[in-house]
């Protein structure tokens, strides 16, 4: 009987004595957001250089669709780090010449893309034609390079911008379902934008949209130039068909469409 006792002795504290070198347990790991995450060196463009404003149409419904689009849930630019401080200091120049840079769009998921072909084979939806393409029909818009897909805008150093005075006029919020006004019309006459006159608006799908279009003269014409100035003095490469569109030459996912959405708890 004692020689019993004593065994259980030892094999309860040799129990003990193990249980003494268990490491402690780990806590219950952080939950991720749902979707797919983006790579580590993409920031919000606010978080290089606040100075730079934002108008995230895609995030809206002043758009060529007439909705907000998927992918965007907030209102930001994403780039990845290279391009956000290349355009850092193209924004140091252009504040030098009494302009400041406003970005449209900046990185765009490919769910984003995909409803924008999916939206092109749908020809009844054309409620926002008389502002962003009055005299090109519909289903030219690929055809035209207007629309692409996959897009650079998905590899996350491609955005769409323009240039607004310092100090910058208010803007009027756009209210679905208003009047439109052709994208082509005189600045006075399209949506008042804060920009300063670029010929046409942003997202007009018209030749008069094309950088170096021959009826652009003037101020508008002027306006451009610096753009484009500035952008290429940087690293940037413009898209001739449209005078907002520049890629960062030195993007380092030349070859990668990525699909997080839009959010910061997109980034790392």
């Amino acid at each position: 009987m004692r020689r019993r006792t004593a065994a259980v002795l030892v094999v309860v504290v040799a129990a003990l004595a193990a249980a003494c070198q268990r490491p402690a347990p780990r806590p219950a790991p952080t939950p991720t957001p749902t979707g797919p995450r983006a790579p580590a060196d993409v920031v919000d463009l606010a978080t290089v250089d606040p100075s730079i404003r934002t108008d995230i149409r895609y995030a809206t419904a002043h758009n060529f669709v007439g909705r907000p689009i998927d992918g965007y849930p907030e209102p930001l630019c994403l780039l990845t780090r290279r391009a956000a401080e290349a355009l850092h200091r193209v924004q140091a120049a252009a504040l030098a010449r009494g302009r400041s840079l406003k970005v449209y769009d900046c990185y765009r998921p490919q769910r984003a893309v995909d409803e924008f072909v999916a939206w092109a084979k749908r020809p009844d939806e054309q409620q926002m034609k008389a502002e962003f393409y009055p005299d090109l029909p519909k289903d030219r818009l690929f055809a035209d390079g207007y629309l692409g897909a996959p897009t650079a805008h998905s590899r996350a150093s491609t955005l769409d911008l323009t240039l607004v005075p310092v100090p910058t006029p208010g803007q009027p919020d756009y209210t679905p379902g208003q009047p439109l006004r052709p994208c082509t019309a005189p600045a006075g006459d399209r949506f008042a934008d804060d920009s300063v006159d670029m010929g046409t608006g942003f997202d007009c799908f018209d030749p008069r949209a094309h950088t170096a279009d021959v009826r652009v003269i003037g101020a508008a014409r002027a306006n451009r130039e610096l753009l484009r100035e500035l952008m290429t003095g940087e690293g940037f490469e413009n898209y001739p068909r449209e005078w907002w569109h520049y890629r960062y030459v030195d993007e380092p996912y030349p070859d990668t469409w990525f699909d997080f959405p839009v959010a910061r708890s997109s980034l790392r």
